[in-house]
């Protein structure tokens, strides 16, 4: 048996919560800072996920065996590096690659070498600084819209503009380099736009194996039809229909086998998740971003589709043996729709009491934005739950969830309606 601390507060962190309770091979299980909805399956503890001192002494103190990371600020400020730097820590498996590696999330521009290095299709690309701002425009000039700019840092999934007109474009730019995103907009990244359909792909590795997950396509627009606002996702759907064999194919000998060969090649320590955010265009597969994690929502549809046991699973990692396990899916399809407080992702409020979440009989709510408060589960945040459901059909699954997602009141919520219905 092995003690398991899980870092992050969100709807993925409570999804790898409930997983993990179910693993008869997971301990004690302690989740930092975790959500009310983590502490019916663990400990939470009262430590920020970049606190590393504070983390340190608490997993001494628990006699933590293995961390599973789940959103990429630690992974990017080099947690796996603080922990095998220690020893008295460097005993503890920390699920989650090196800072090293983790730079394929936290810069664009070097995940844009990468690809162009070994040759994985994307997008073409430009690279503009305060220095360089006059190549910038030049650019925008001479190409027509839409024109994509992506803050080359961490922007909390804020730091990309898609925009349609010339003028607006070139101004946009400016505000971005002049701070409009902090640090992550020093240097801001002018990407060819690519129309198509979105969708992500899983990789679990232990730095030399690897096996793909459930394949997923989440929603990212607060409105429906895929219009407003970018959030941090407002629901998910996994398996994806339009995803057949074929493509699975290229996508495999295009895009993940080279991957994983350039972070072998290029020496970098990764052991854990890879998050691969793809569009596909004209039936072919580009490669829009890298993720040093899983994704939030789509680990609220990928995880329940695992058969296996997410503790075997760590465990098989810390040991180097992940090619000892095959990856069982479930052929149920199982959908998310994300419940969020009014006005989110701009002003709202929080503290709103959440009712009727025991009277749910079929489906799952796993928690983001919530609190424990006096015995009352409350608001904490924009994206407060993910109503999971599973289906024989996609139809029959958003049914369920949306069914759940009415059920469920709290003052503001709102939800969009159209999950899933793009591809059922």
């Amino acid at each position: 048996m092995q003690n398991f601390l899980i870092l992050g507060s969100g709807g993925r962190e409570h999804t790898f919560a409930w997983k993990l309770a179910q693993s008869a091979h997971c301990g004690n299980l302690f989740i930092a800072p975790g959500n009310g909805g983590t502490a019916q399956h663990g400990t939470n503890l009262d430590i920020t996920v970049s606190d590393f001192n504070a983390l340190g002494k608490a997993c001494i103190e628990l006699n933590i065996d293995i961390i599973l990371v789940g959103p990429e600020l630690p992974l990017v400020l080099g947690i796996y590096d603080y922990f095998n730097s220690r020893d008295e820590l460097n005993h503890i498996t920390v699920i989650g690659p090196s800072k090293a590696a983790a730079e394929l999330e936290a810069s664009k521009s070097f995940t844009n070498a990468f690809l162009e290095e070994y040759n994985i299709p994307t997008a073409a690309s430009l690279n503009i600084t305060k220095e360089n701002i006059i190549e910038g425009i030049a650019y925008i000039e001479a190409n027509p819209g839409p024109y994509v700019l992506k803050a080359d840092g961490l922007a909390a999934g804020k730091g990309v503009l898609i925009i349609k007109d010339k003028e607006e474009a070139k101004s946009s730019l400016q505000e971005m380099l002049e701070g409009q995103f902090g640090e992550a907009s020093s240097k801001v990244v002018i990407e060819e736009f690519m129309d198509g359909i979105e969708f992500s792909v899983f990789v679990l590795t232990d730095g030399s194996a690897y096996k793909i997950l459930p394949i997923a396509k989440d929603y990212k627009r607060i409105g429906e039809s895929d219009t407003g606002l970018n959030t941090g996702g407002m629901g998910a759907v996994s398996p994806v229909s339009f995803v057949d064999e074929a493509l699975r194919k290229k996508v495999m000998e295009r895009v993940v086998t080279p991957t994983m060969h350039g972070i072998k090649d290029r020496g970098l320590v990764y052991s854990g998740f890879i998050f691969i955010g793809l569009i596909l265009v004209k039936n072919e597969p580009y490669v829009i971003e890298y993720n040093v994690r899983m994704g939030d929502p789509e680990t609220e549809v990928v995880i329940p589709r695992m058969k296996n046991d997410l503790g075997e699973l760590c465990i098989k990692i810390k040991e180097g043996k992940l090619n000892d396990v095959e990856i069982d899916i479930d052929p149920r399809y199982c959908t998310a729709v994300f419940l969020v407080s009014g006005g989110y992702p701009e002003k709202y409020e929080k503290g709103k009491t959440i009712r009727h979440l025991d009277t749910l009989t079929d489906g799952i709510a796993f928690q983001a934005g919530t609190k424990s408060e006096n015995g009352l589960l409350k608001t904490n945040g924009g994206r407060v739950m993910a109503m999971c459901a599973f289906g024989n059909s996609l139809d029959e699954a958003i049914a369920q969830s949306m069914k759940n997602a009415e059920q469920i009141n709290f003052e503001g919520k709102y939800f969009r309606k159209d999950i899933g219905f793009d591809l059922s």
